[in-house]
Order: C-alpha cells, then structure tokens, then sequence
C-alpha cells in the first residue's frame, strides 16, 4: 500500500507519500481500506517529532478514518467484509489500509457519506470524554469553548446546544466567530481584542463557567480558573500555549473547583471502546437527526498532506480539513 510516512521531523515537506508494508490484522482486530481522514493537531506535533505514537500503534499519521472493511482477524464477530465504518486511531489513517481495534469501529450515521463521516471520530470522542464523562456538564449550565471554530471546537457546541447549555466560544476572527454563532453560539468572544474572564463574566451575569474546555494550557491556567463558576470544571485537552503554568490555589479553593488534564490516543483499548460505545449511544443518534453535522472545511487529496497540514498550521480553517484517498 501507500502511505503518508515522516522519514524525519520537520515542517510540512517532511511528509512524503510512499509505498510501505500492508499492515495485518491481528487478534480482535479488522483491516480497513481508507476512504478518507482527517487532520489534527497531534498529527502536526508528529510531524514535528514531539508526539509520537503509542507502542504497537502505526507509525504513520492520522487519528481516524472512514472506510470499508476489507478483512477481519482473528476473534472478530459482529462486524463482515464489506461494511462501512468509521473509526477512532491510534495512527495510521494517513495511508490506503489501517488495522483497526473493533472497539474503535463505529457505523457510519445514516444519512451520511463516507467523507464527511472521517470528521467525526476524533472530535466526538474528545468531546464525548471530556466535556461529558469527565466534567459532567448539565443542562442549564455554562460551557465556554476555546478555539471555537476548530474540529474540536465546533463539536463543542452543537452538542453542548443540544443538552440544553448555554455554549460560550472564544476564536480568532469575527468571521470564526460568525460561523460559530450558526452553529448555535450563544456568546462569541474575539480573544484577539476582548479579555474573556470579563464577557464571560457579564454574560453570565458574574457567575462565570460551569465547564471549560482547554486547548491552551499554561497561557490561559489562571484565567480559566478565574473565569470558572462555583463549583467549576476545567478540562485541559491541548497545550498550545505552554506546558507550564502557575495557578493560585485558593482562588480554586474559593470556587470549590476541579482541573482536569486528559489526552486520548494513549490510552489502553478498554478506555476508548468504552468512550466509542459512548458516542455510537449518545452522539450518533444526534447526527443521525441532525442535530449534530461534522464540519468540513474544506477536502484534499491524501497526497496533498502538506497542504492540509499548511491550513491547520495557520488556523485558516473553521471545522475540519479532510484527507479523501
């Protein structure tokens, strides 16, 4: 087969398309021939050396695909040749054919193509996770979202909608902003020229977040902090703005407030099955009556990476930039 391979790090040209070894499908485990993939931030940080995949997983980029089943190994039930399916990686969507863990397979939503479907894994899972499992948010409750136009992001808030919370978003632009407002946004905040501890605070009418969903990291610690409500929860997904911070304490002591820090790719099958099943019961029929959609950006060729990776670099994009192979 062919694959999108890193010979070393480096910037976007580091990706070069190659002809490598078919993986095999090993013990509860299917083989699926890629349709198409999407782009995230850890595929950038592989790229660039700093986040390579877990031991056993496929060296090649790519954190979820969509496709068809082509074989099944050993163990496998409940699943034939031929099936459409989407799936949740440890690695390797970046390439014709990915051996999958069948807790990561989940059926394409109906009413949904194979190409739009690779947009959803990754996202549903995270948010599904962090915004669900781990914080608990309710009803009634105030989510605010940084990098509201991102994959990530614009997940975020359609499902945050259809619970019944009040979603706040931070992005970039007024033109993110826009788009993140149709998606259901009840506040946009322009990081760029607004502080976001004090919108939040008057939009909320000084109560501040129930939940915050993080991809900055040590840059925004203290202020999400500050931002939080009563009871607050604070979920730290990325570190785009540092790995390091310092926080005052009692002002979380004050607030009776829990920080949380989690990533998905290296954990061990059992979690993501279990976070899988989640999604294919509680975010699947929401796609499936429209009520949630993945967001594409935009679709490139497999070959054209660099390209993509060039879009998501530059955060040029609202939703997800898709690979079609």
């Amino acid at each position: 087969m062919h694959a999108i391979t890193i010979p070393q790090a480096g910037g976007p040209e580091a990706l070069v398309w190659a002809k490598v070894p078919d993986p095999v499908p090993g013990e509860g485990e299917v083989l699926v021939e890629v349709a198409a993939t999407a782009v995230n931030r850890a595929d950038l940080l592989q790229r660039q050396g700093f986040y390579n995949p877990p031991p056993g997983a496929s060296p090649y980029p790519g954190l979820e695909c969509s496709g068809r089943i082509v074989a099944l190994g050993p163990g496998v039930s409940g699943w034939a040749v031929g099936d459409e399916v989407c799936a949740l990686l440890s690695g390797g969507g970046y390439a014709e054919l990915v051996a999958v863990p069948v807790g990561q397979l989940l059926p394409i939503p109906k009413g949904l193509g194979l190409v739009a479907a690779a947009a959803l894994p990754e996202v549903a899972c995270t948010v599904w996770s962090n915004v669900f499992l781990v914080a608990h948010l309710r009803p009634a409750e105030t989510l605010l979202v940084h990098g509201g136009g991102s994959g990530i992001g614009t997940m975020a808030i359609q499902l945050g909608k259809a619970i019944g919370a009040t979603v706040v978003v931070t992005a970039g632009s007024a033109a993110k902003l826009a788009r993140c407002a149709e998606l259901g946004a009840d506040v946009g905040i322009n990081y760029r020229e607004q502080d976001f501890v004090e919108v939040l605070r008057e939009a909320s009418g000084g109560a501040g977040a129930d939940v915050i969903l993080d991809i900055m990291g040590a840059k925004y610690l203290q202020r999400n902090v500050d931002a939080l409500a009563v009871n607050g929860r604070l979920v730290i997904i990325g570190l785009q703005g540092g790995a390091t911070g310092e926080l005052n304490l009692s002002t979380l002591l004050a607030k009776r407030a829990a920080v949380a820090a989690t990533s998905l790719r290296p954990r061990p099958l059992a979690e993501k099955a279990a976070i899988v099943a989640a999604v294919r019961e509680h975010v699947w029929p929401l796609v499936e009556s429209g009520v949630v959609r993945p967001v594409v950006d935009r679709v490139l060729p497999l070959t054209d990476a660099a390209a993509a990776h060039r879009v998501v670099e530059a955060s040029e994009q609202v939703g997800k930039v898709i690979l079609q192979a």
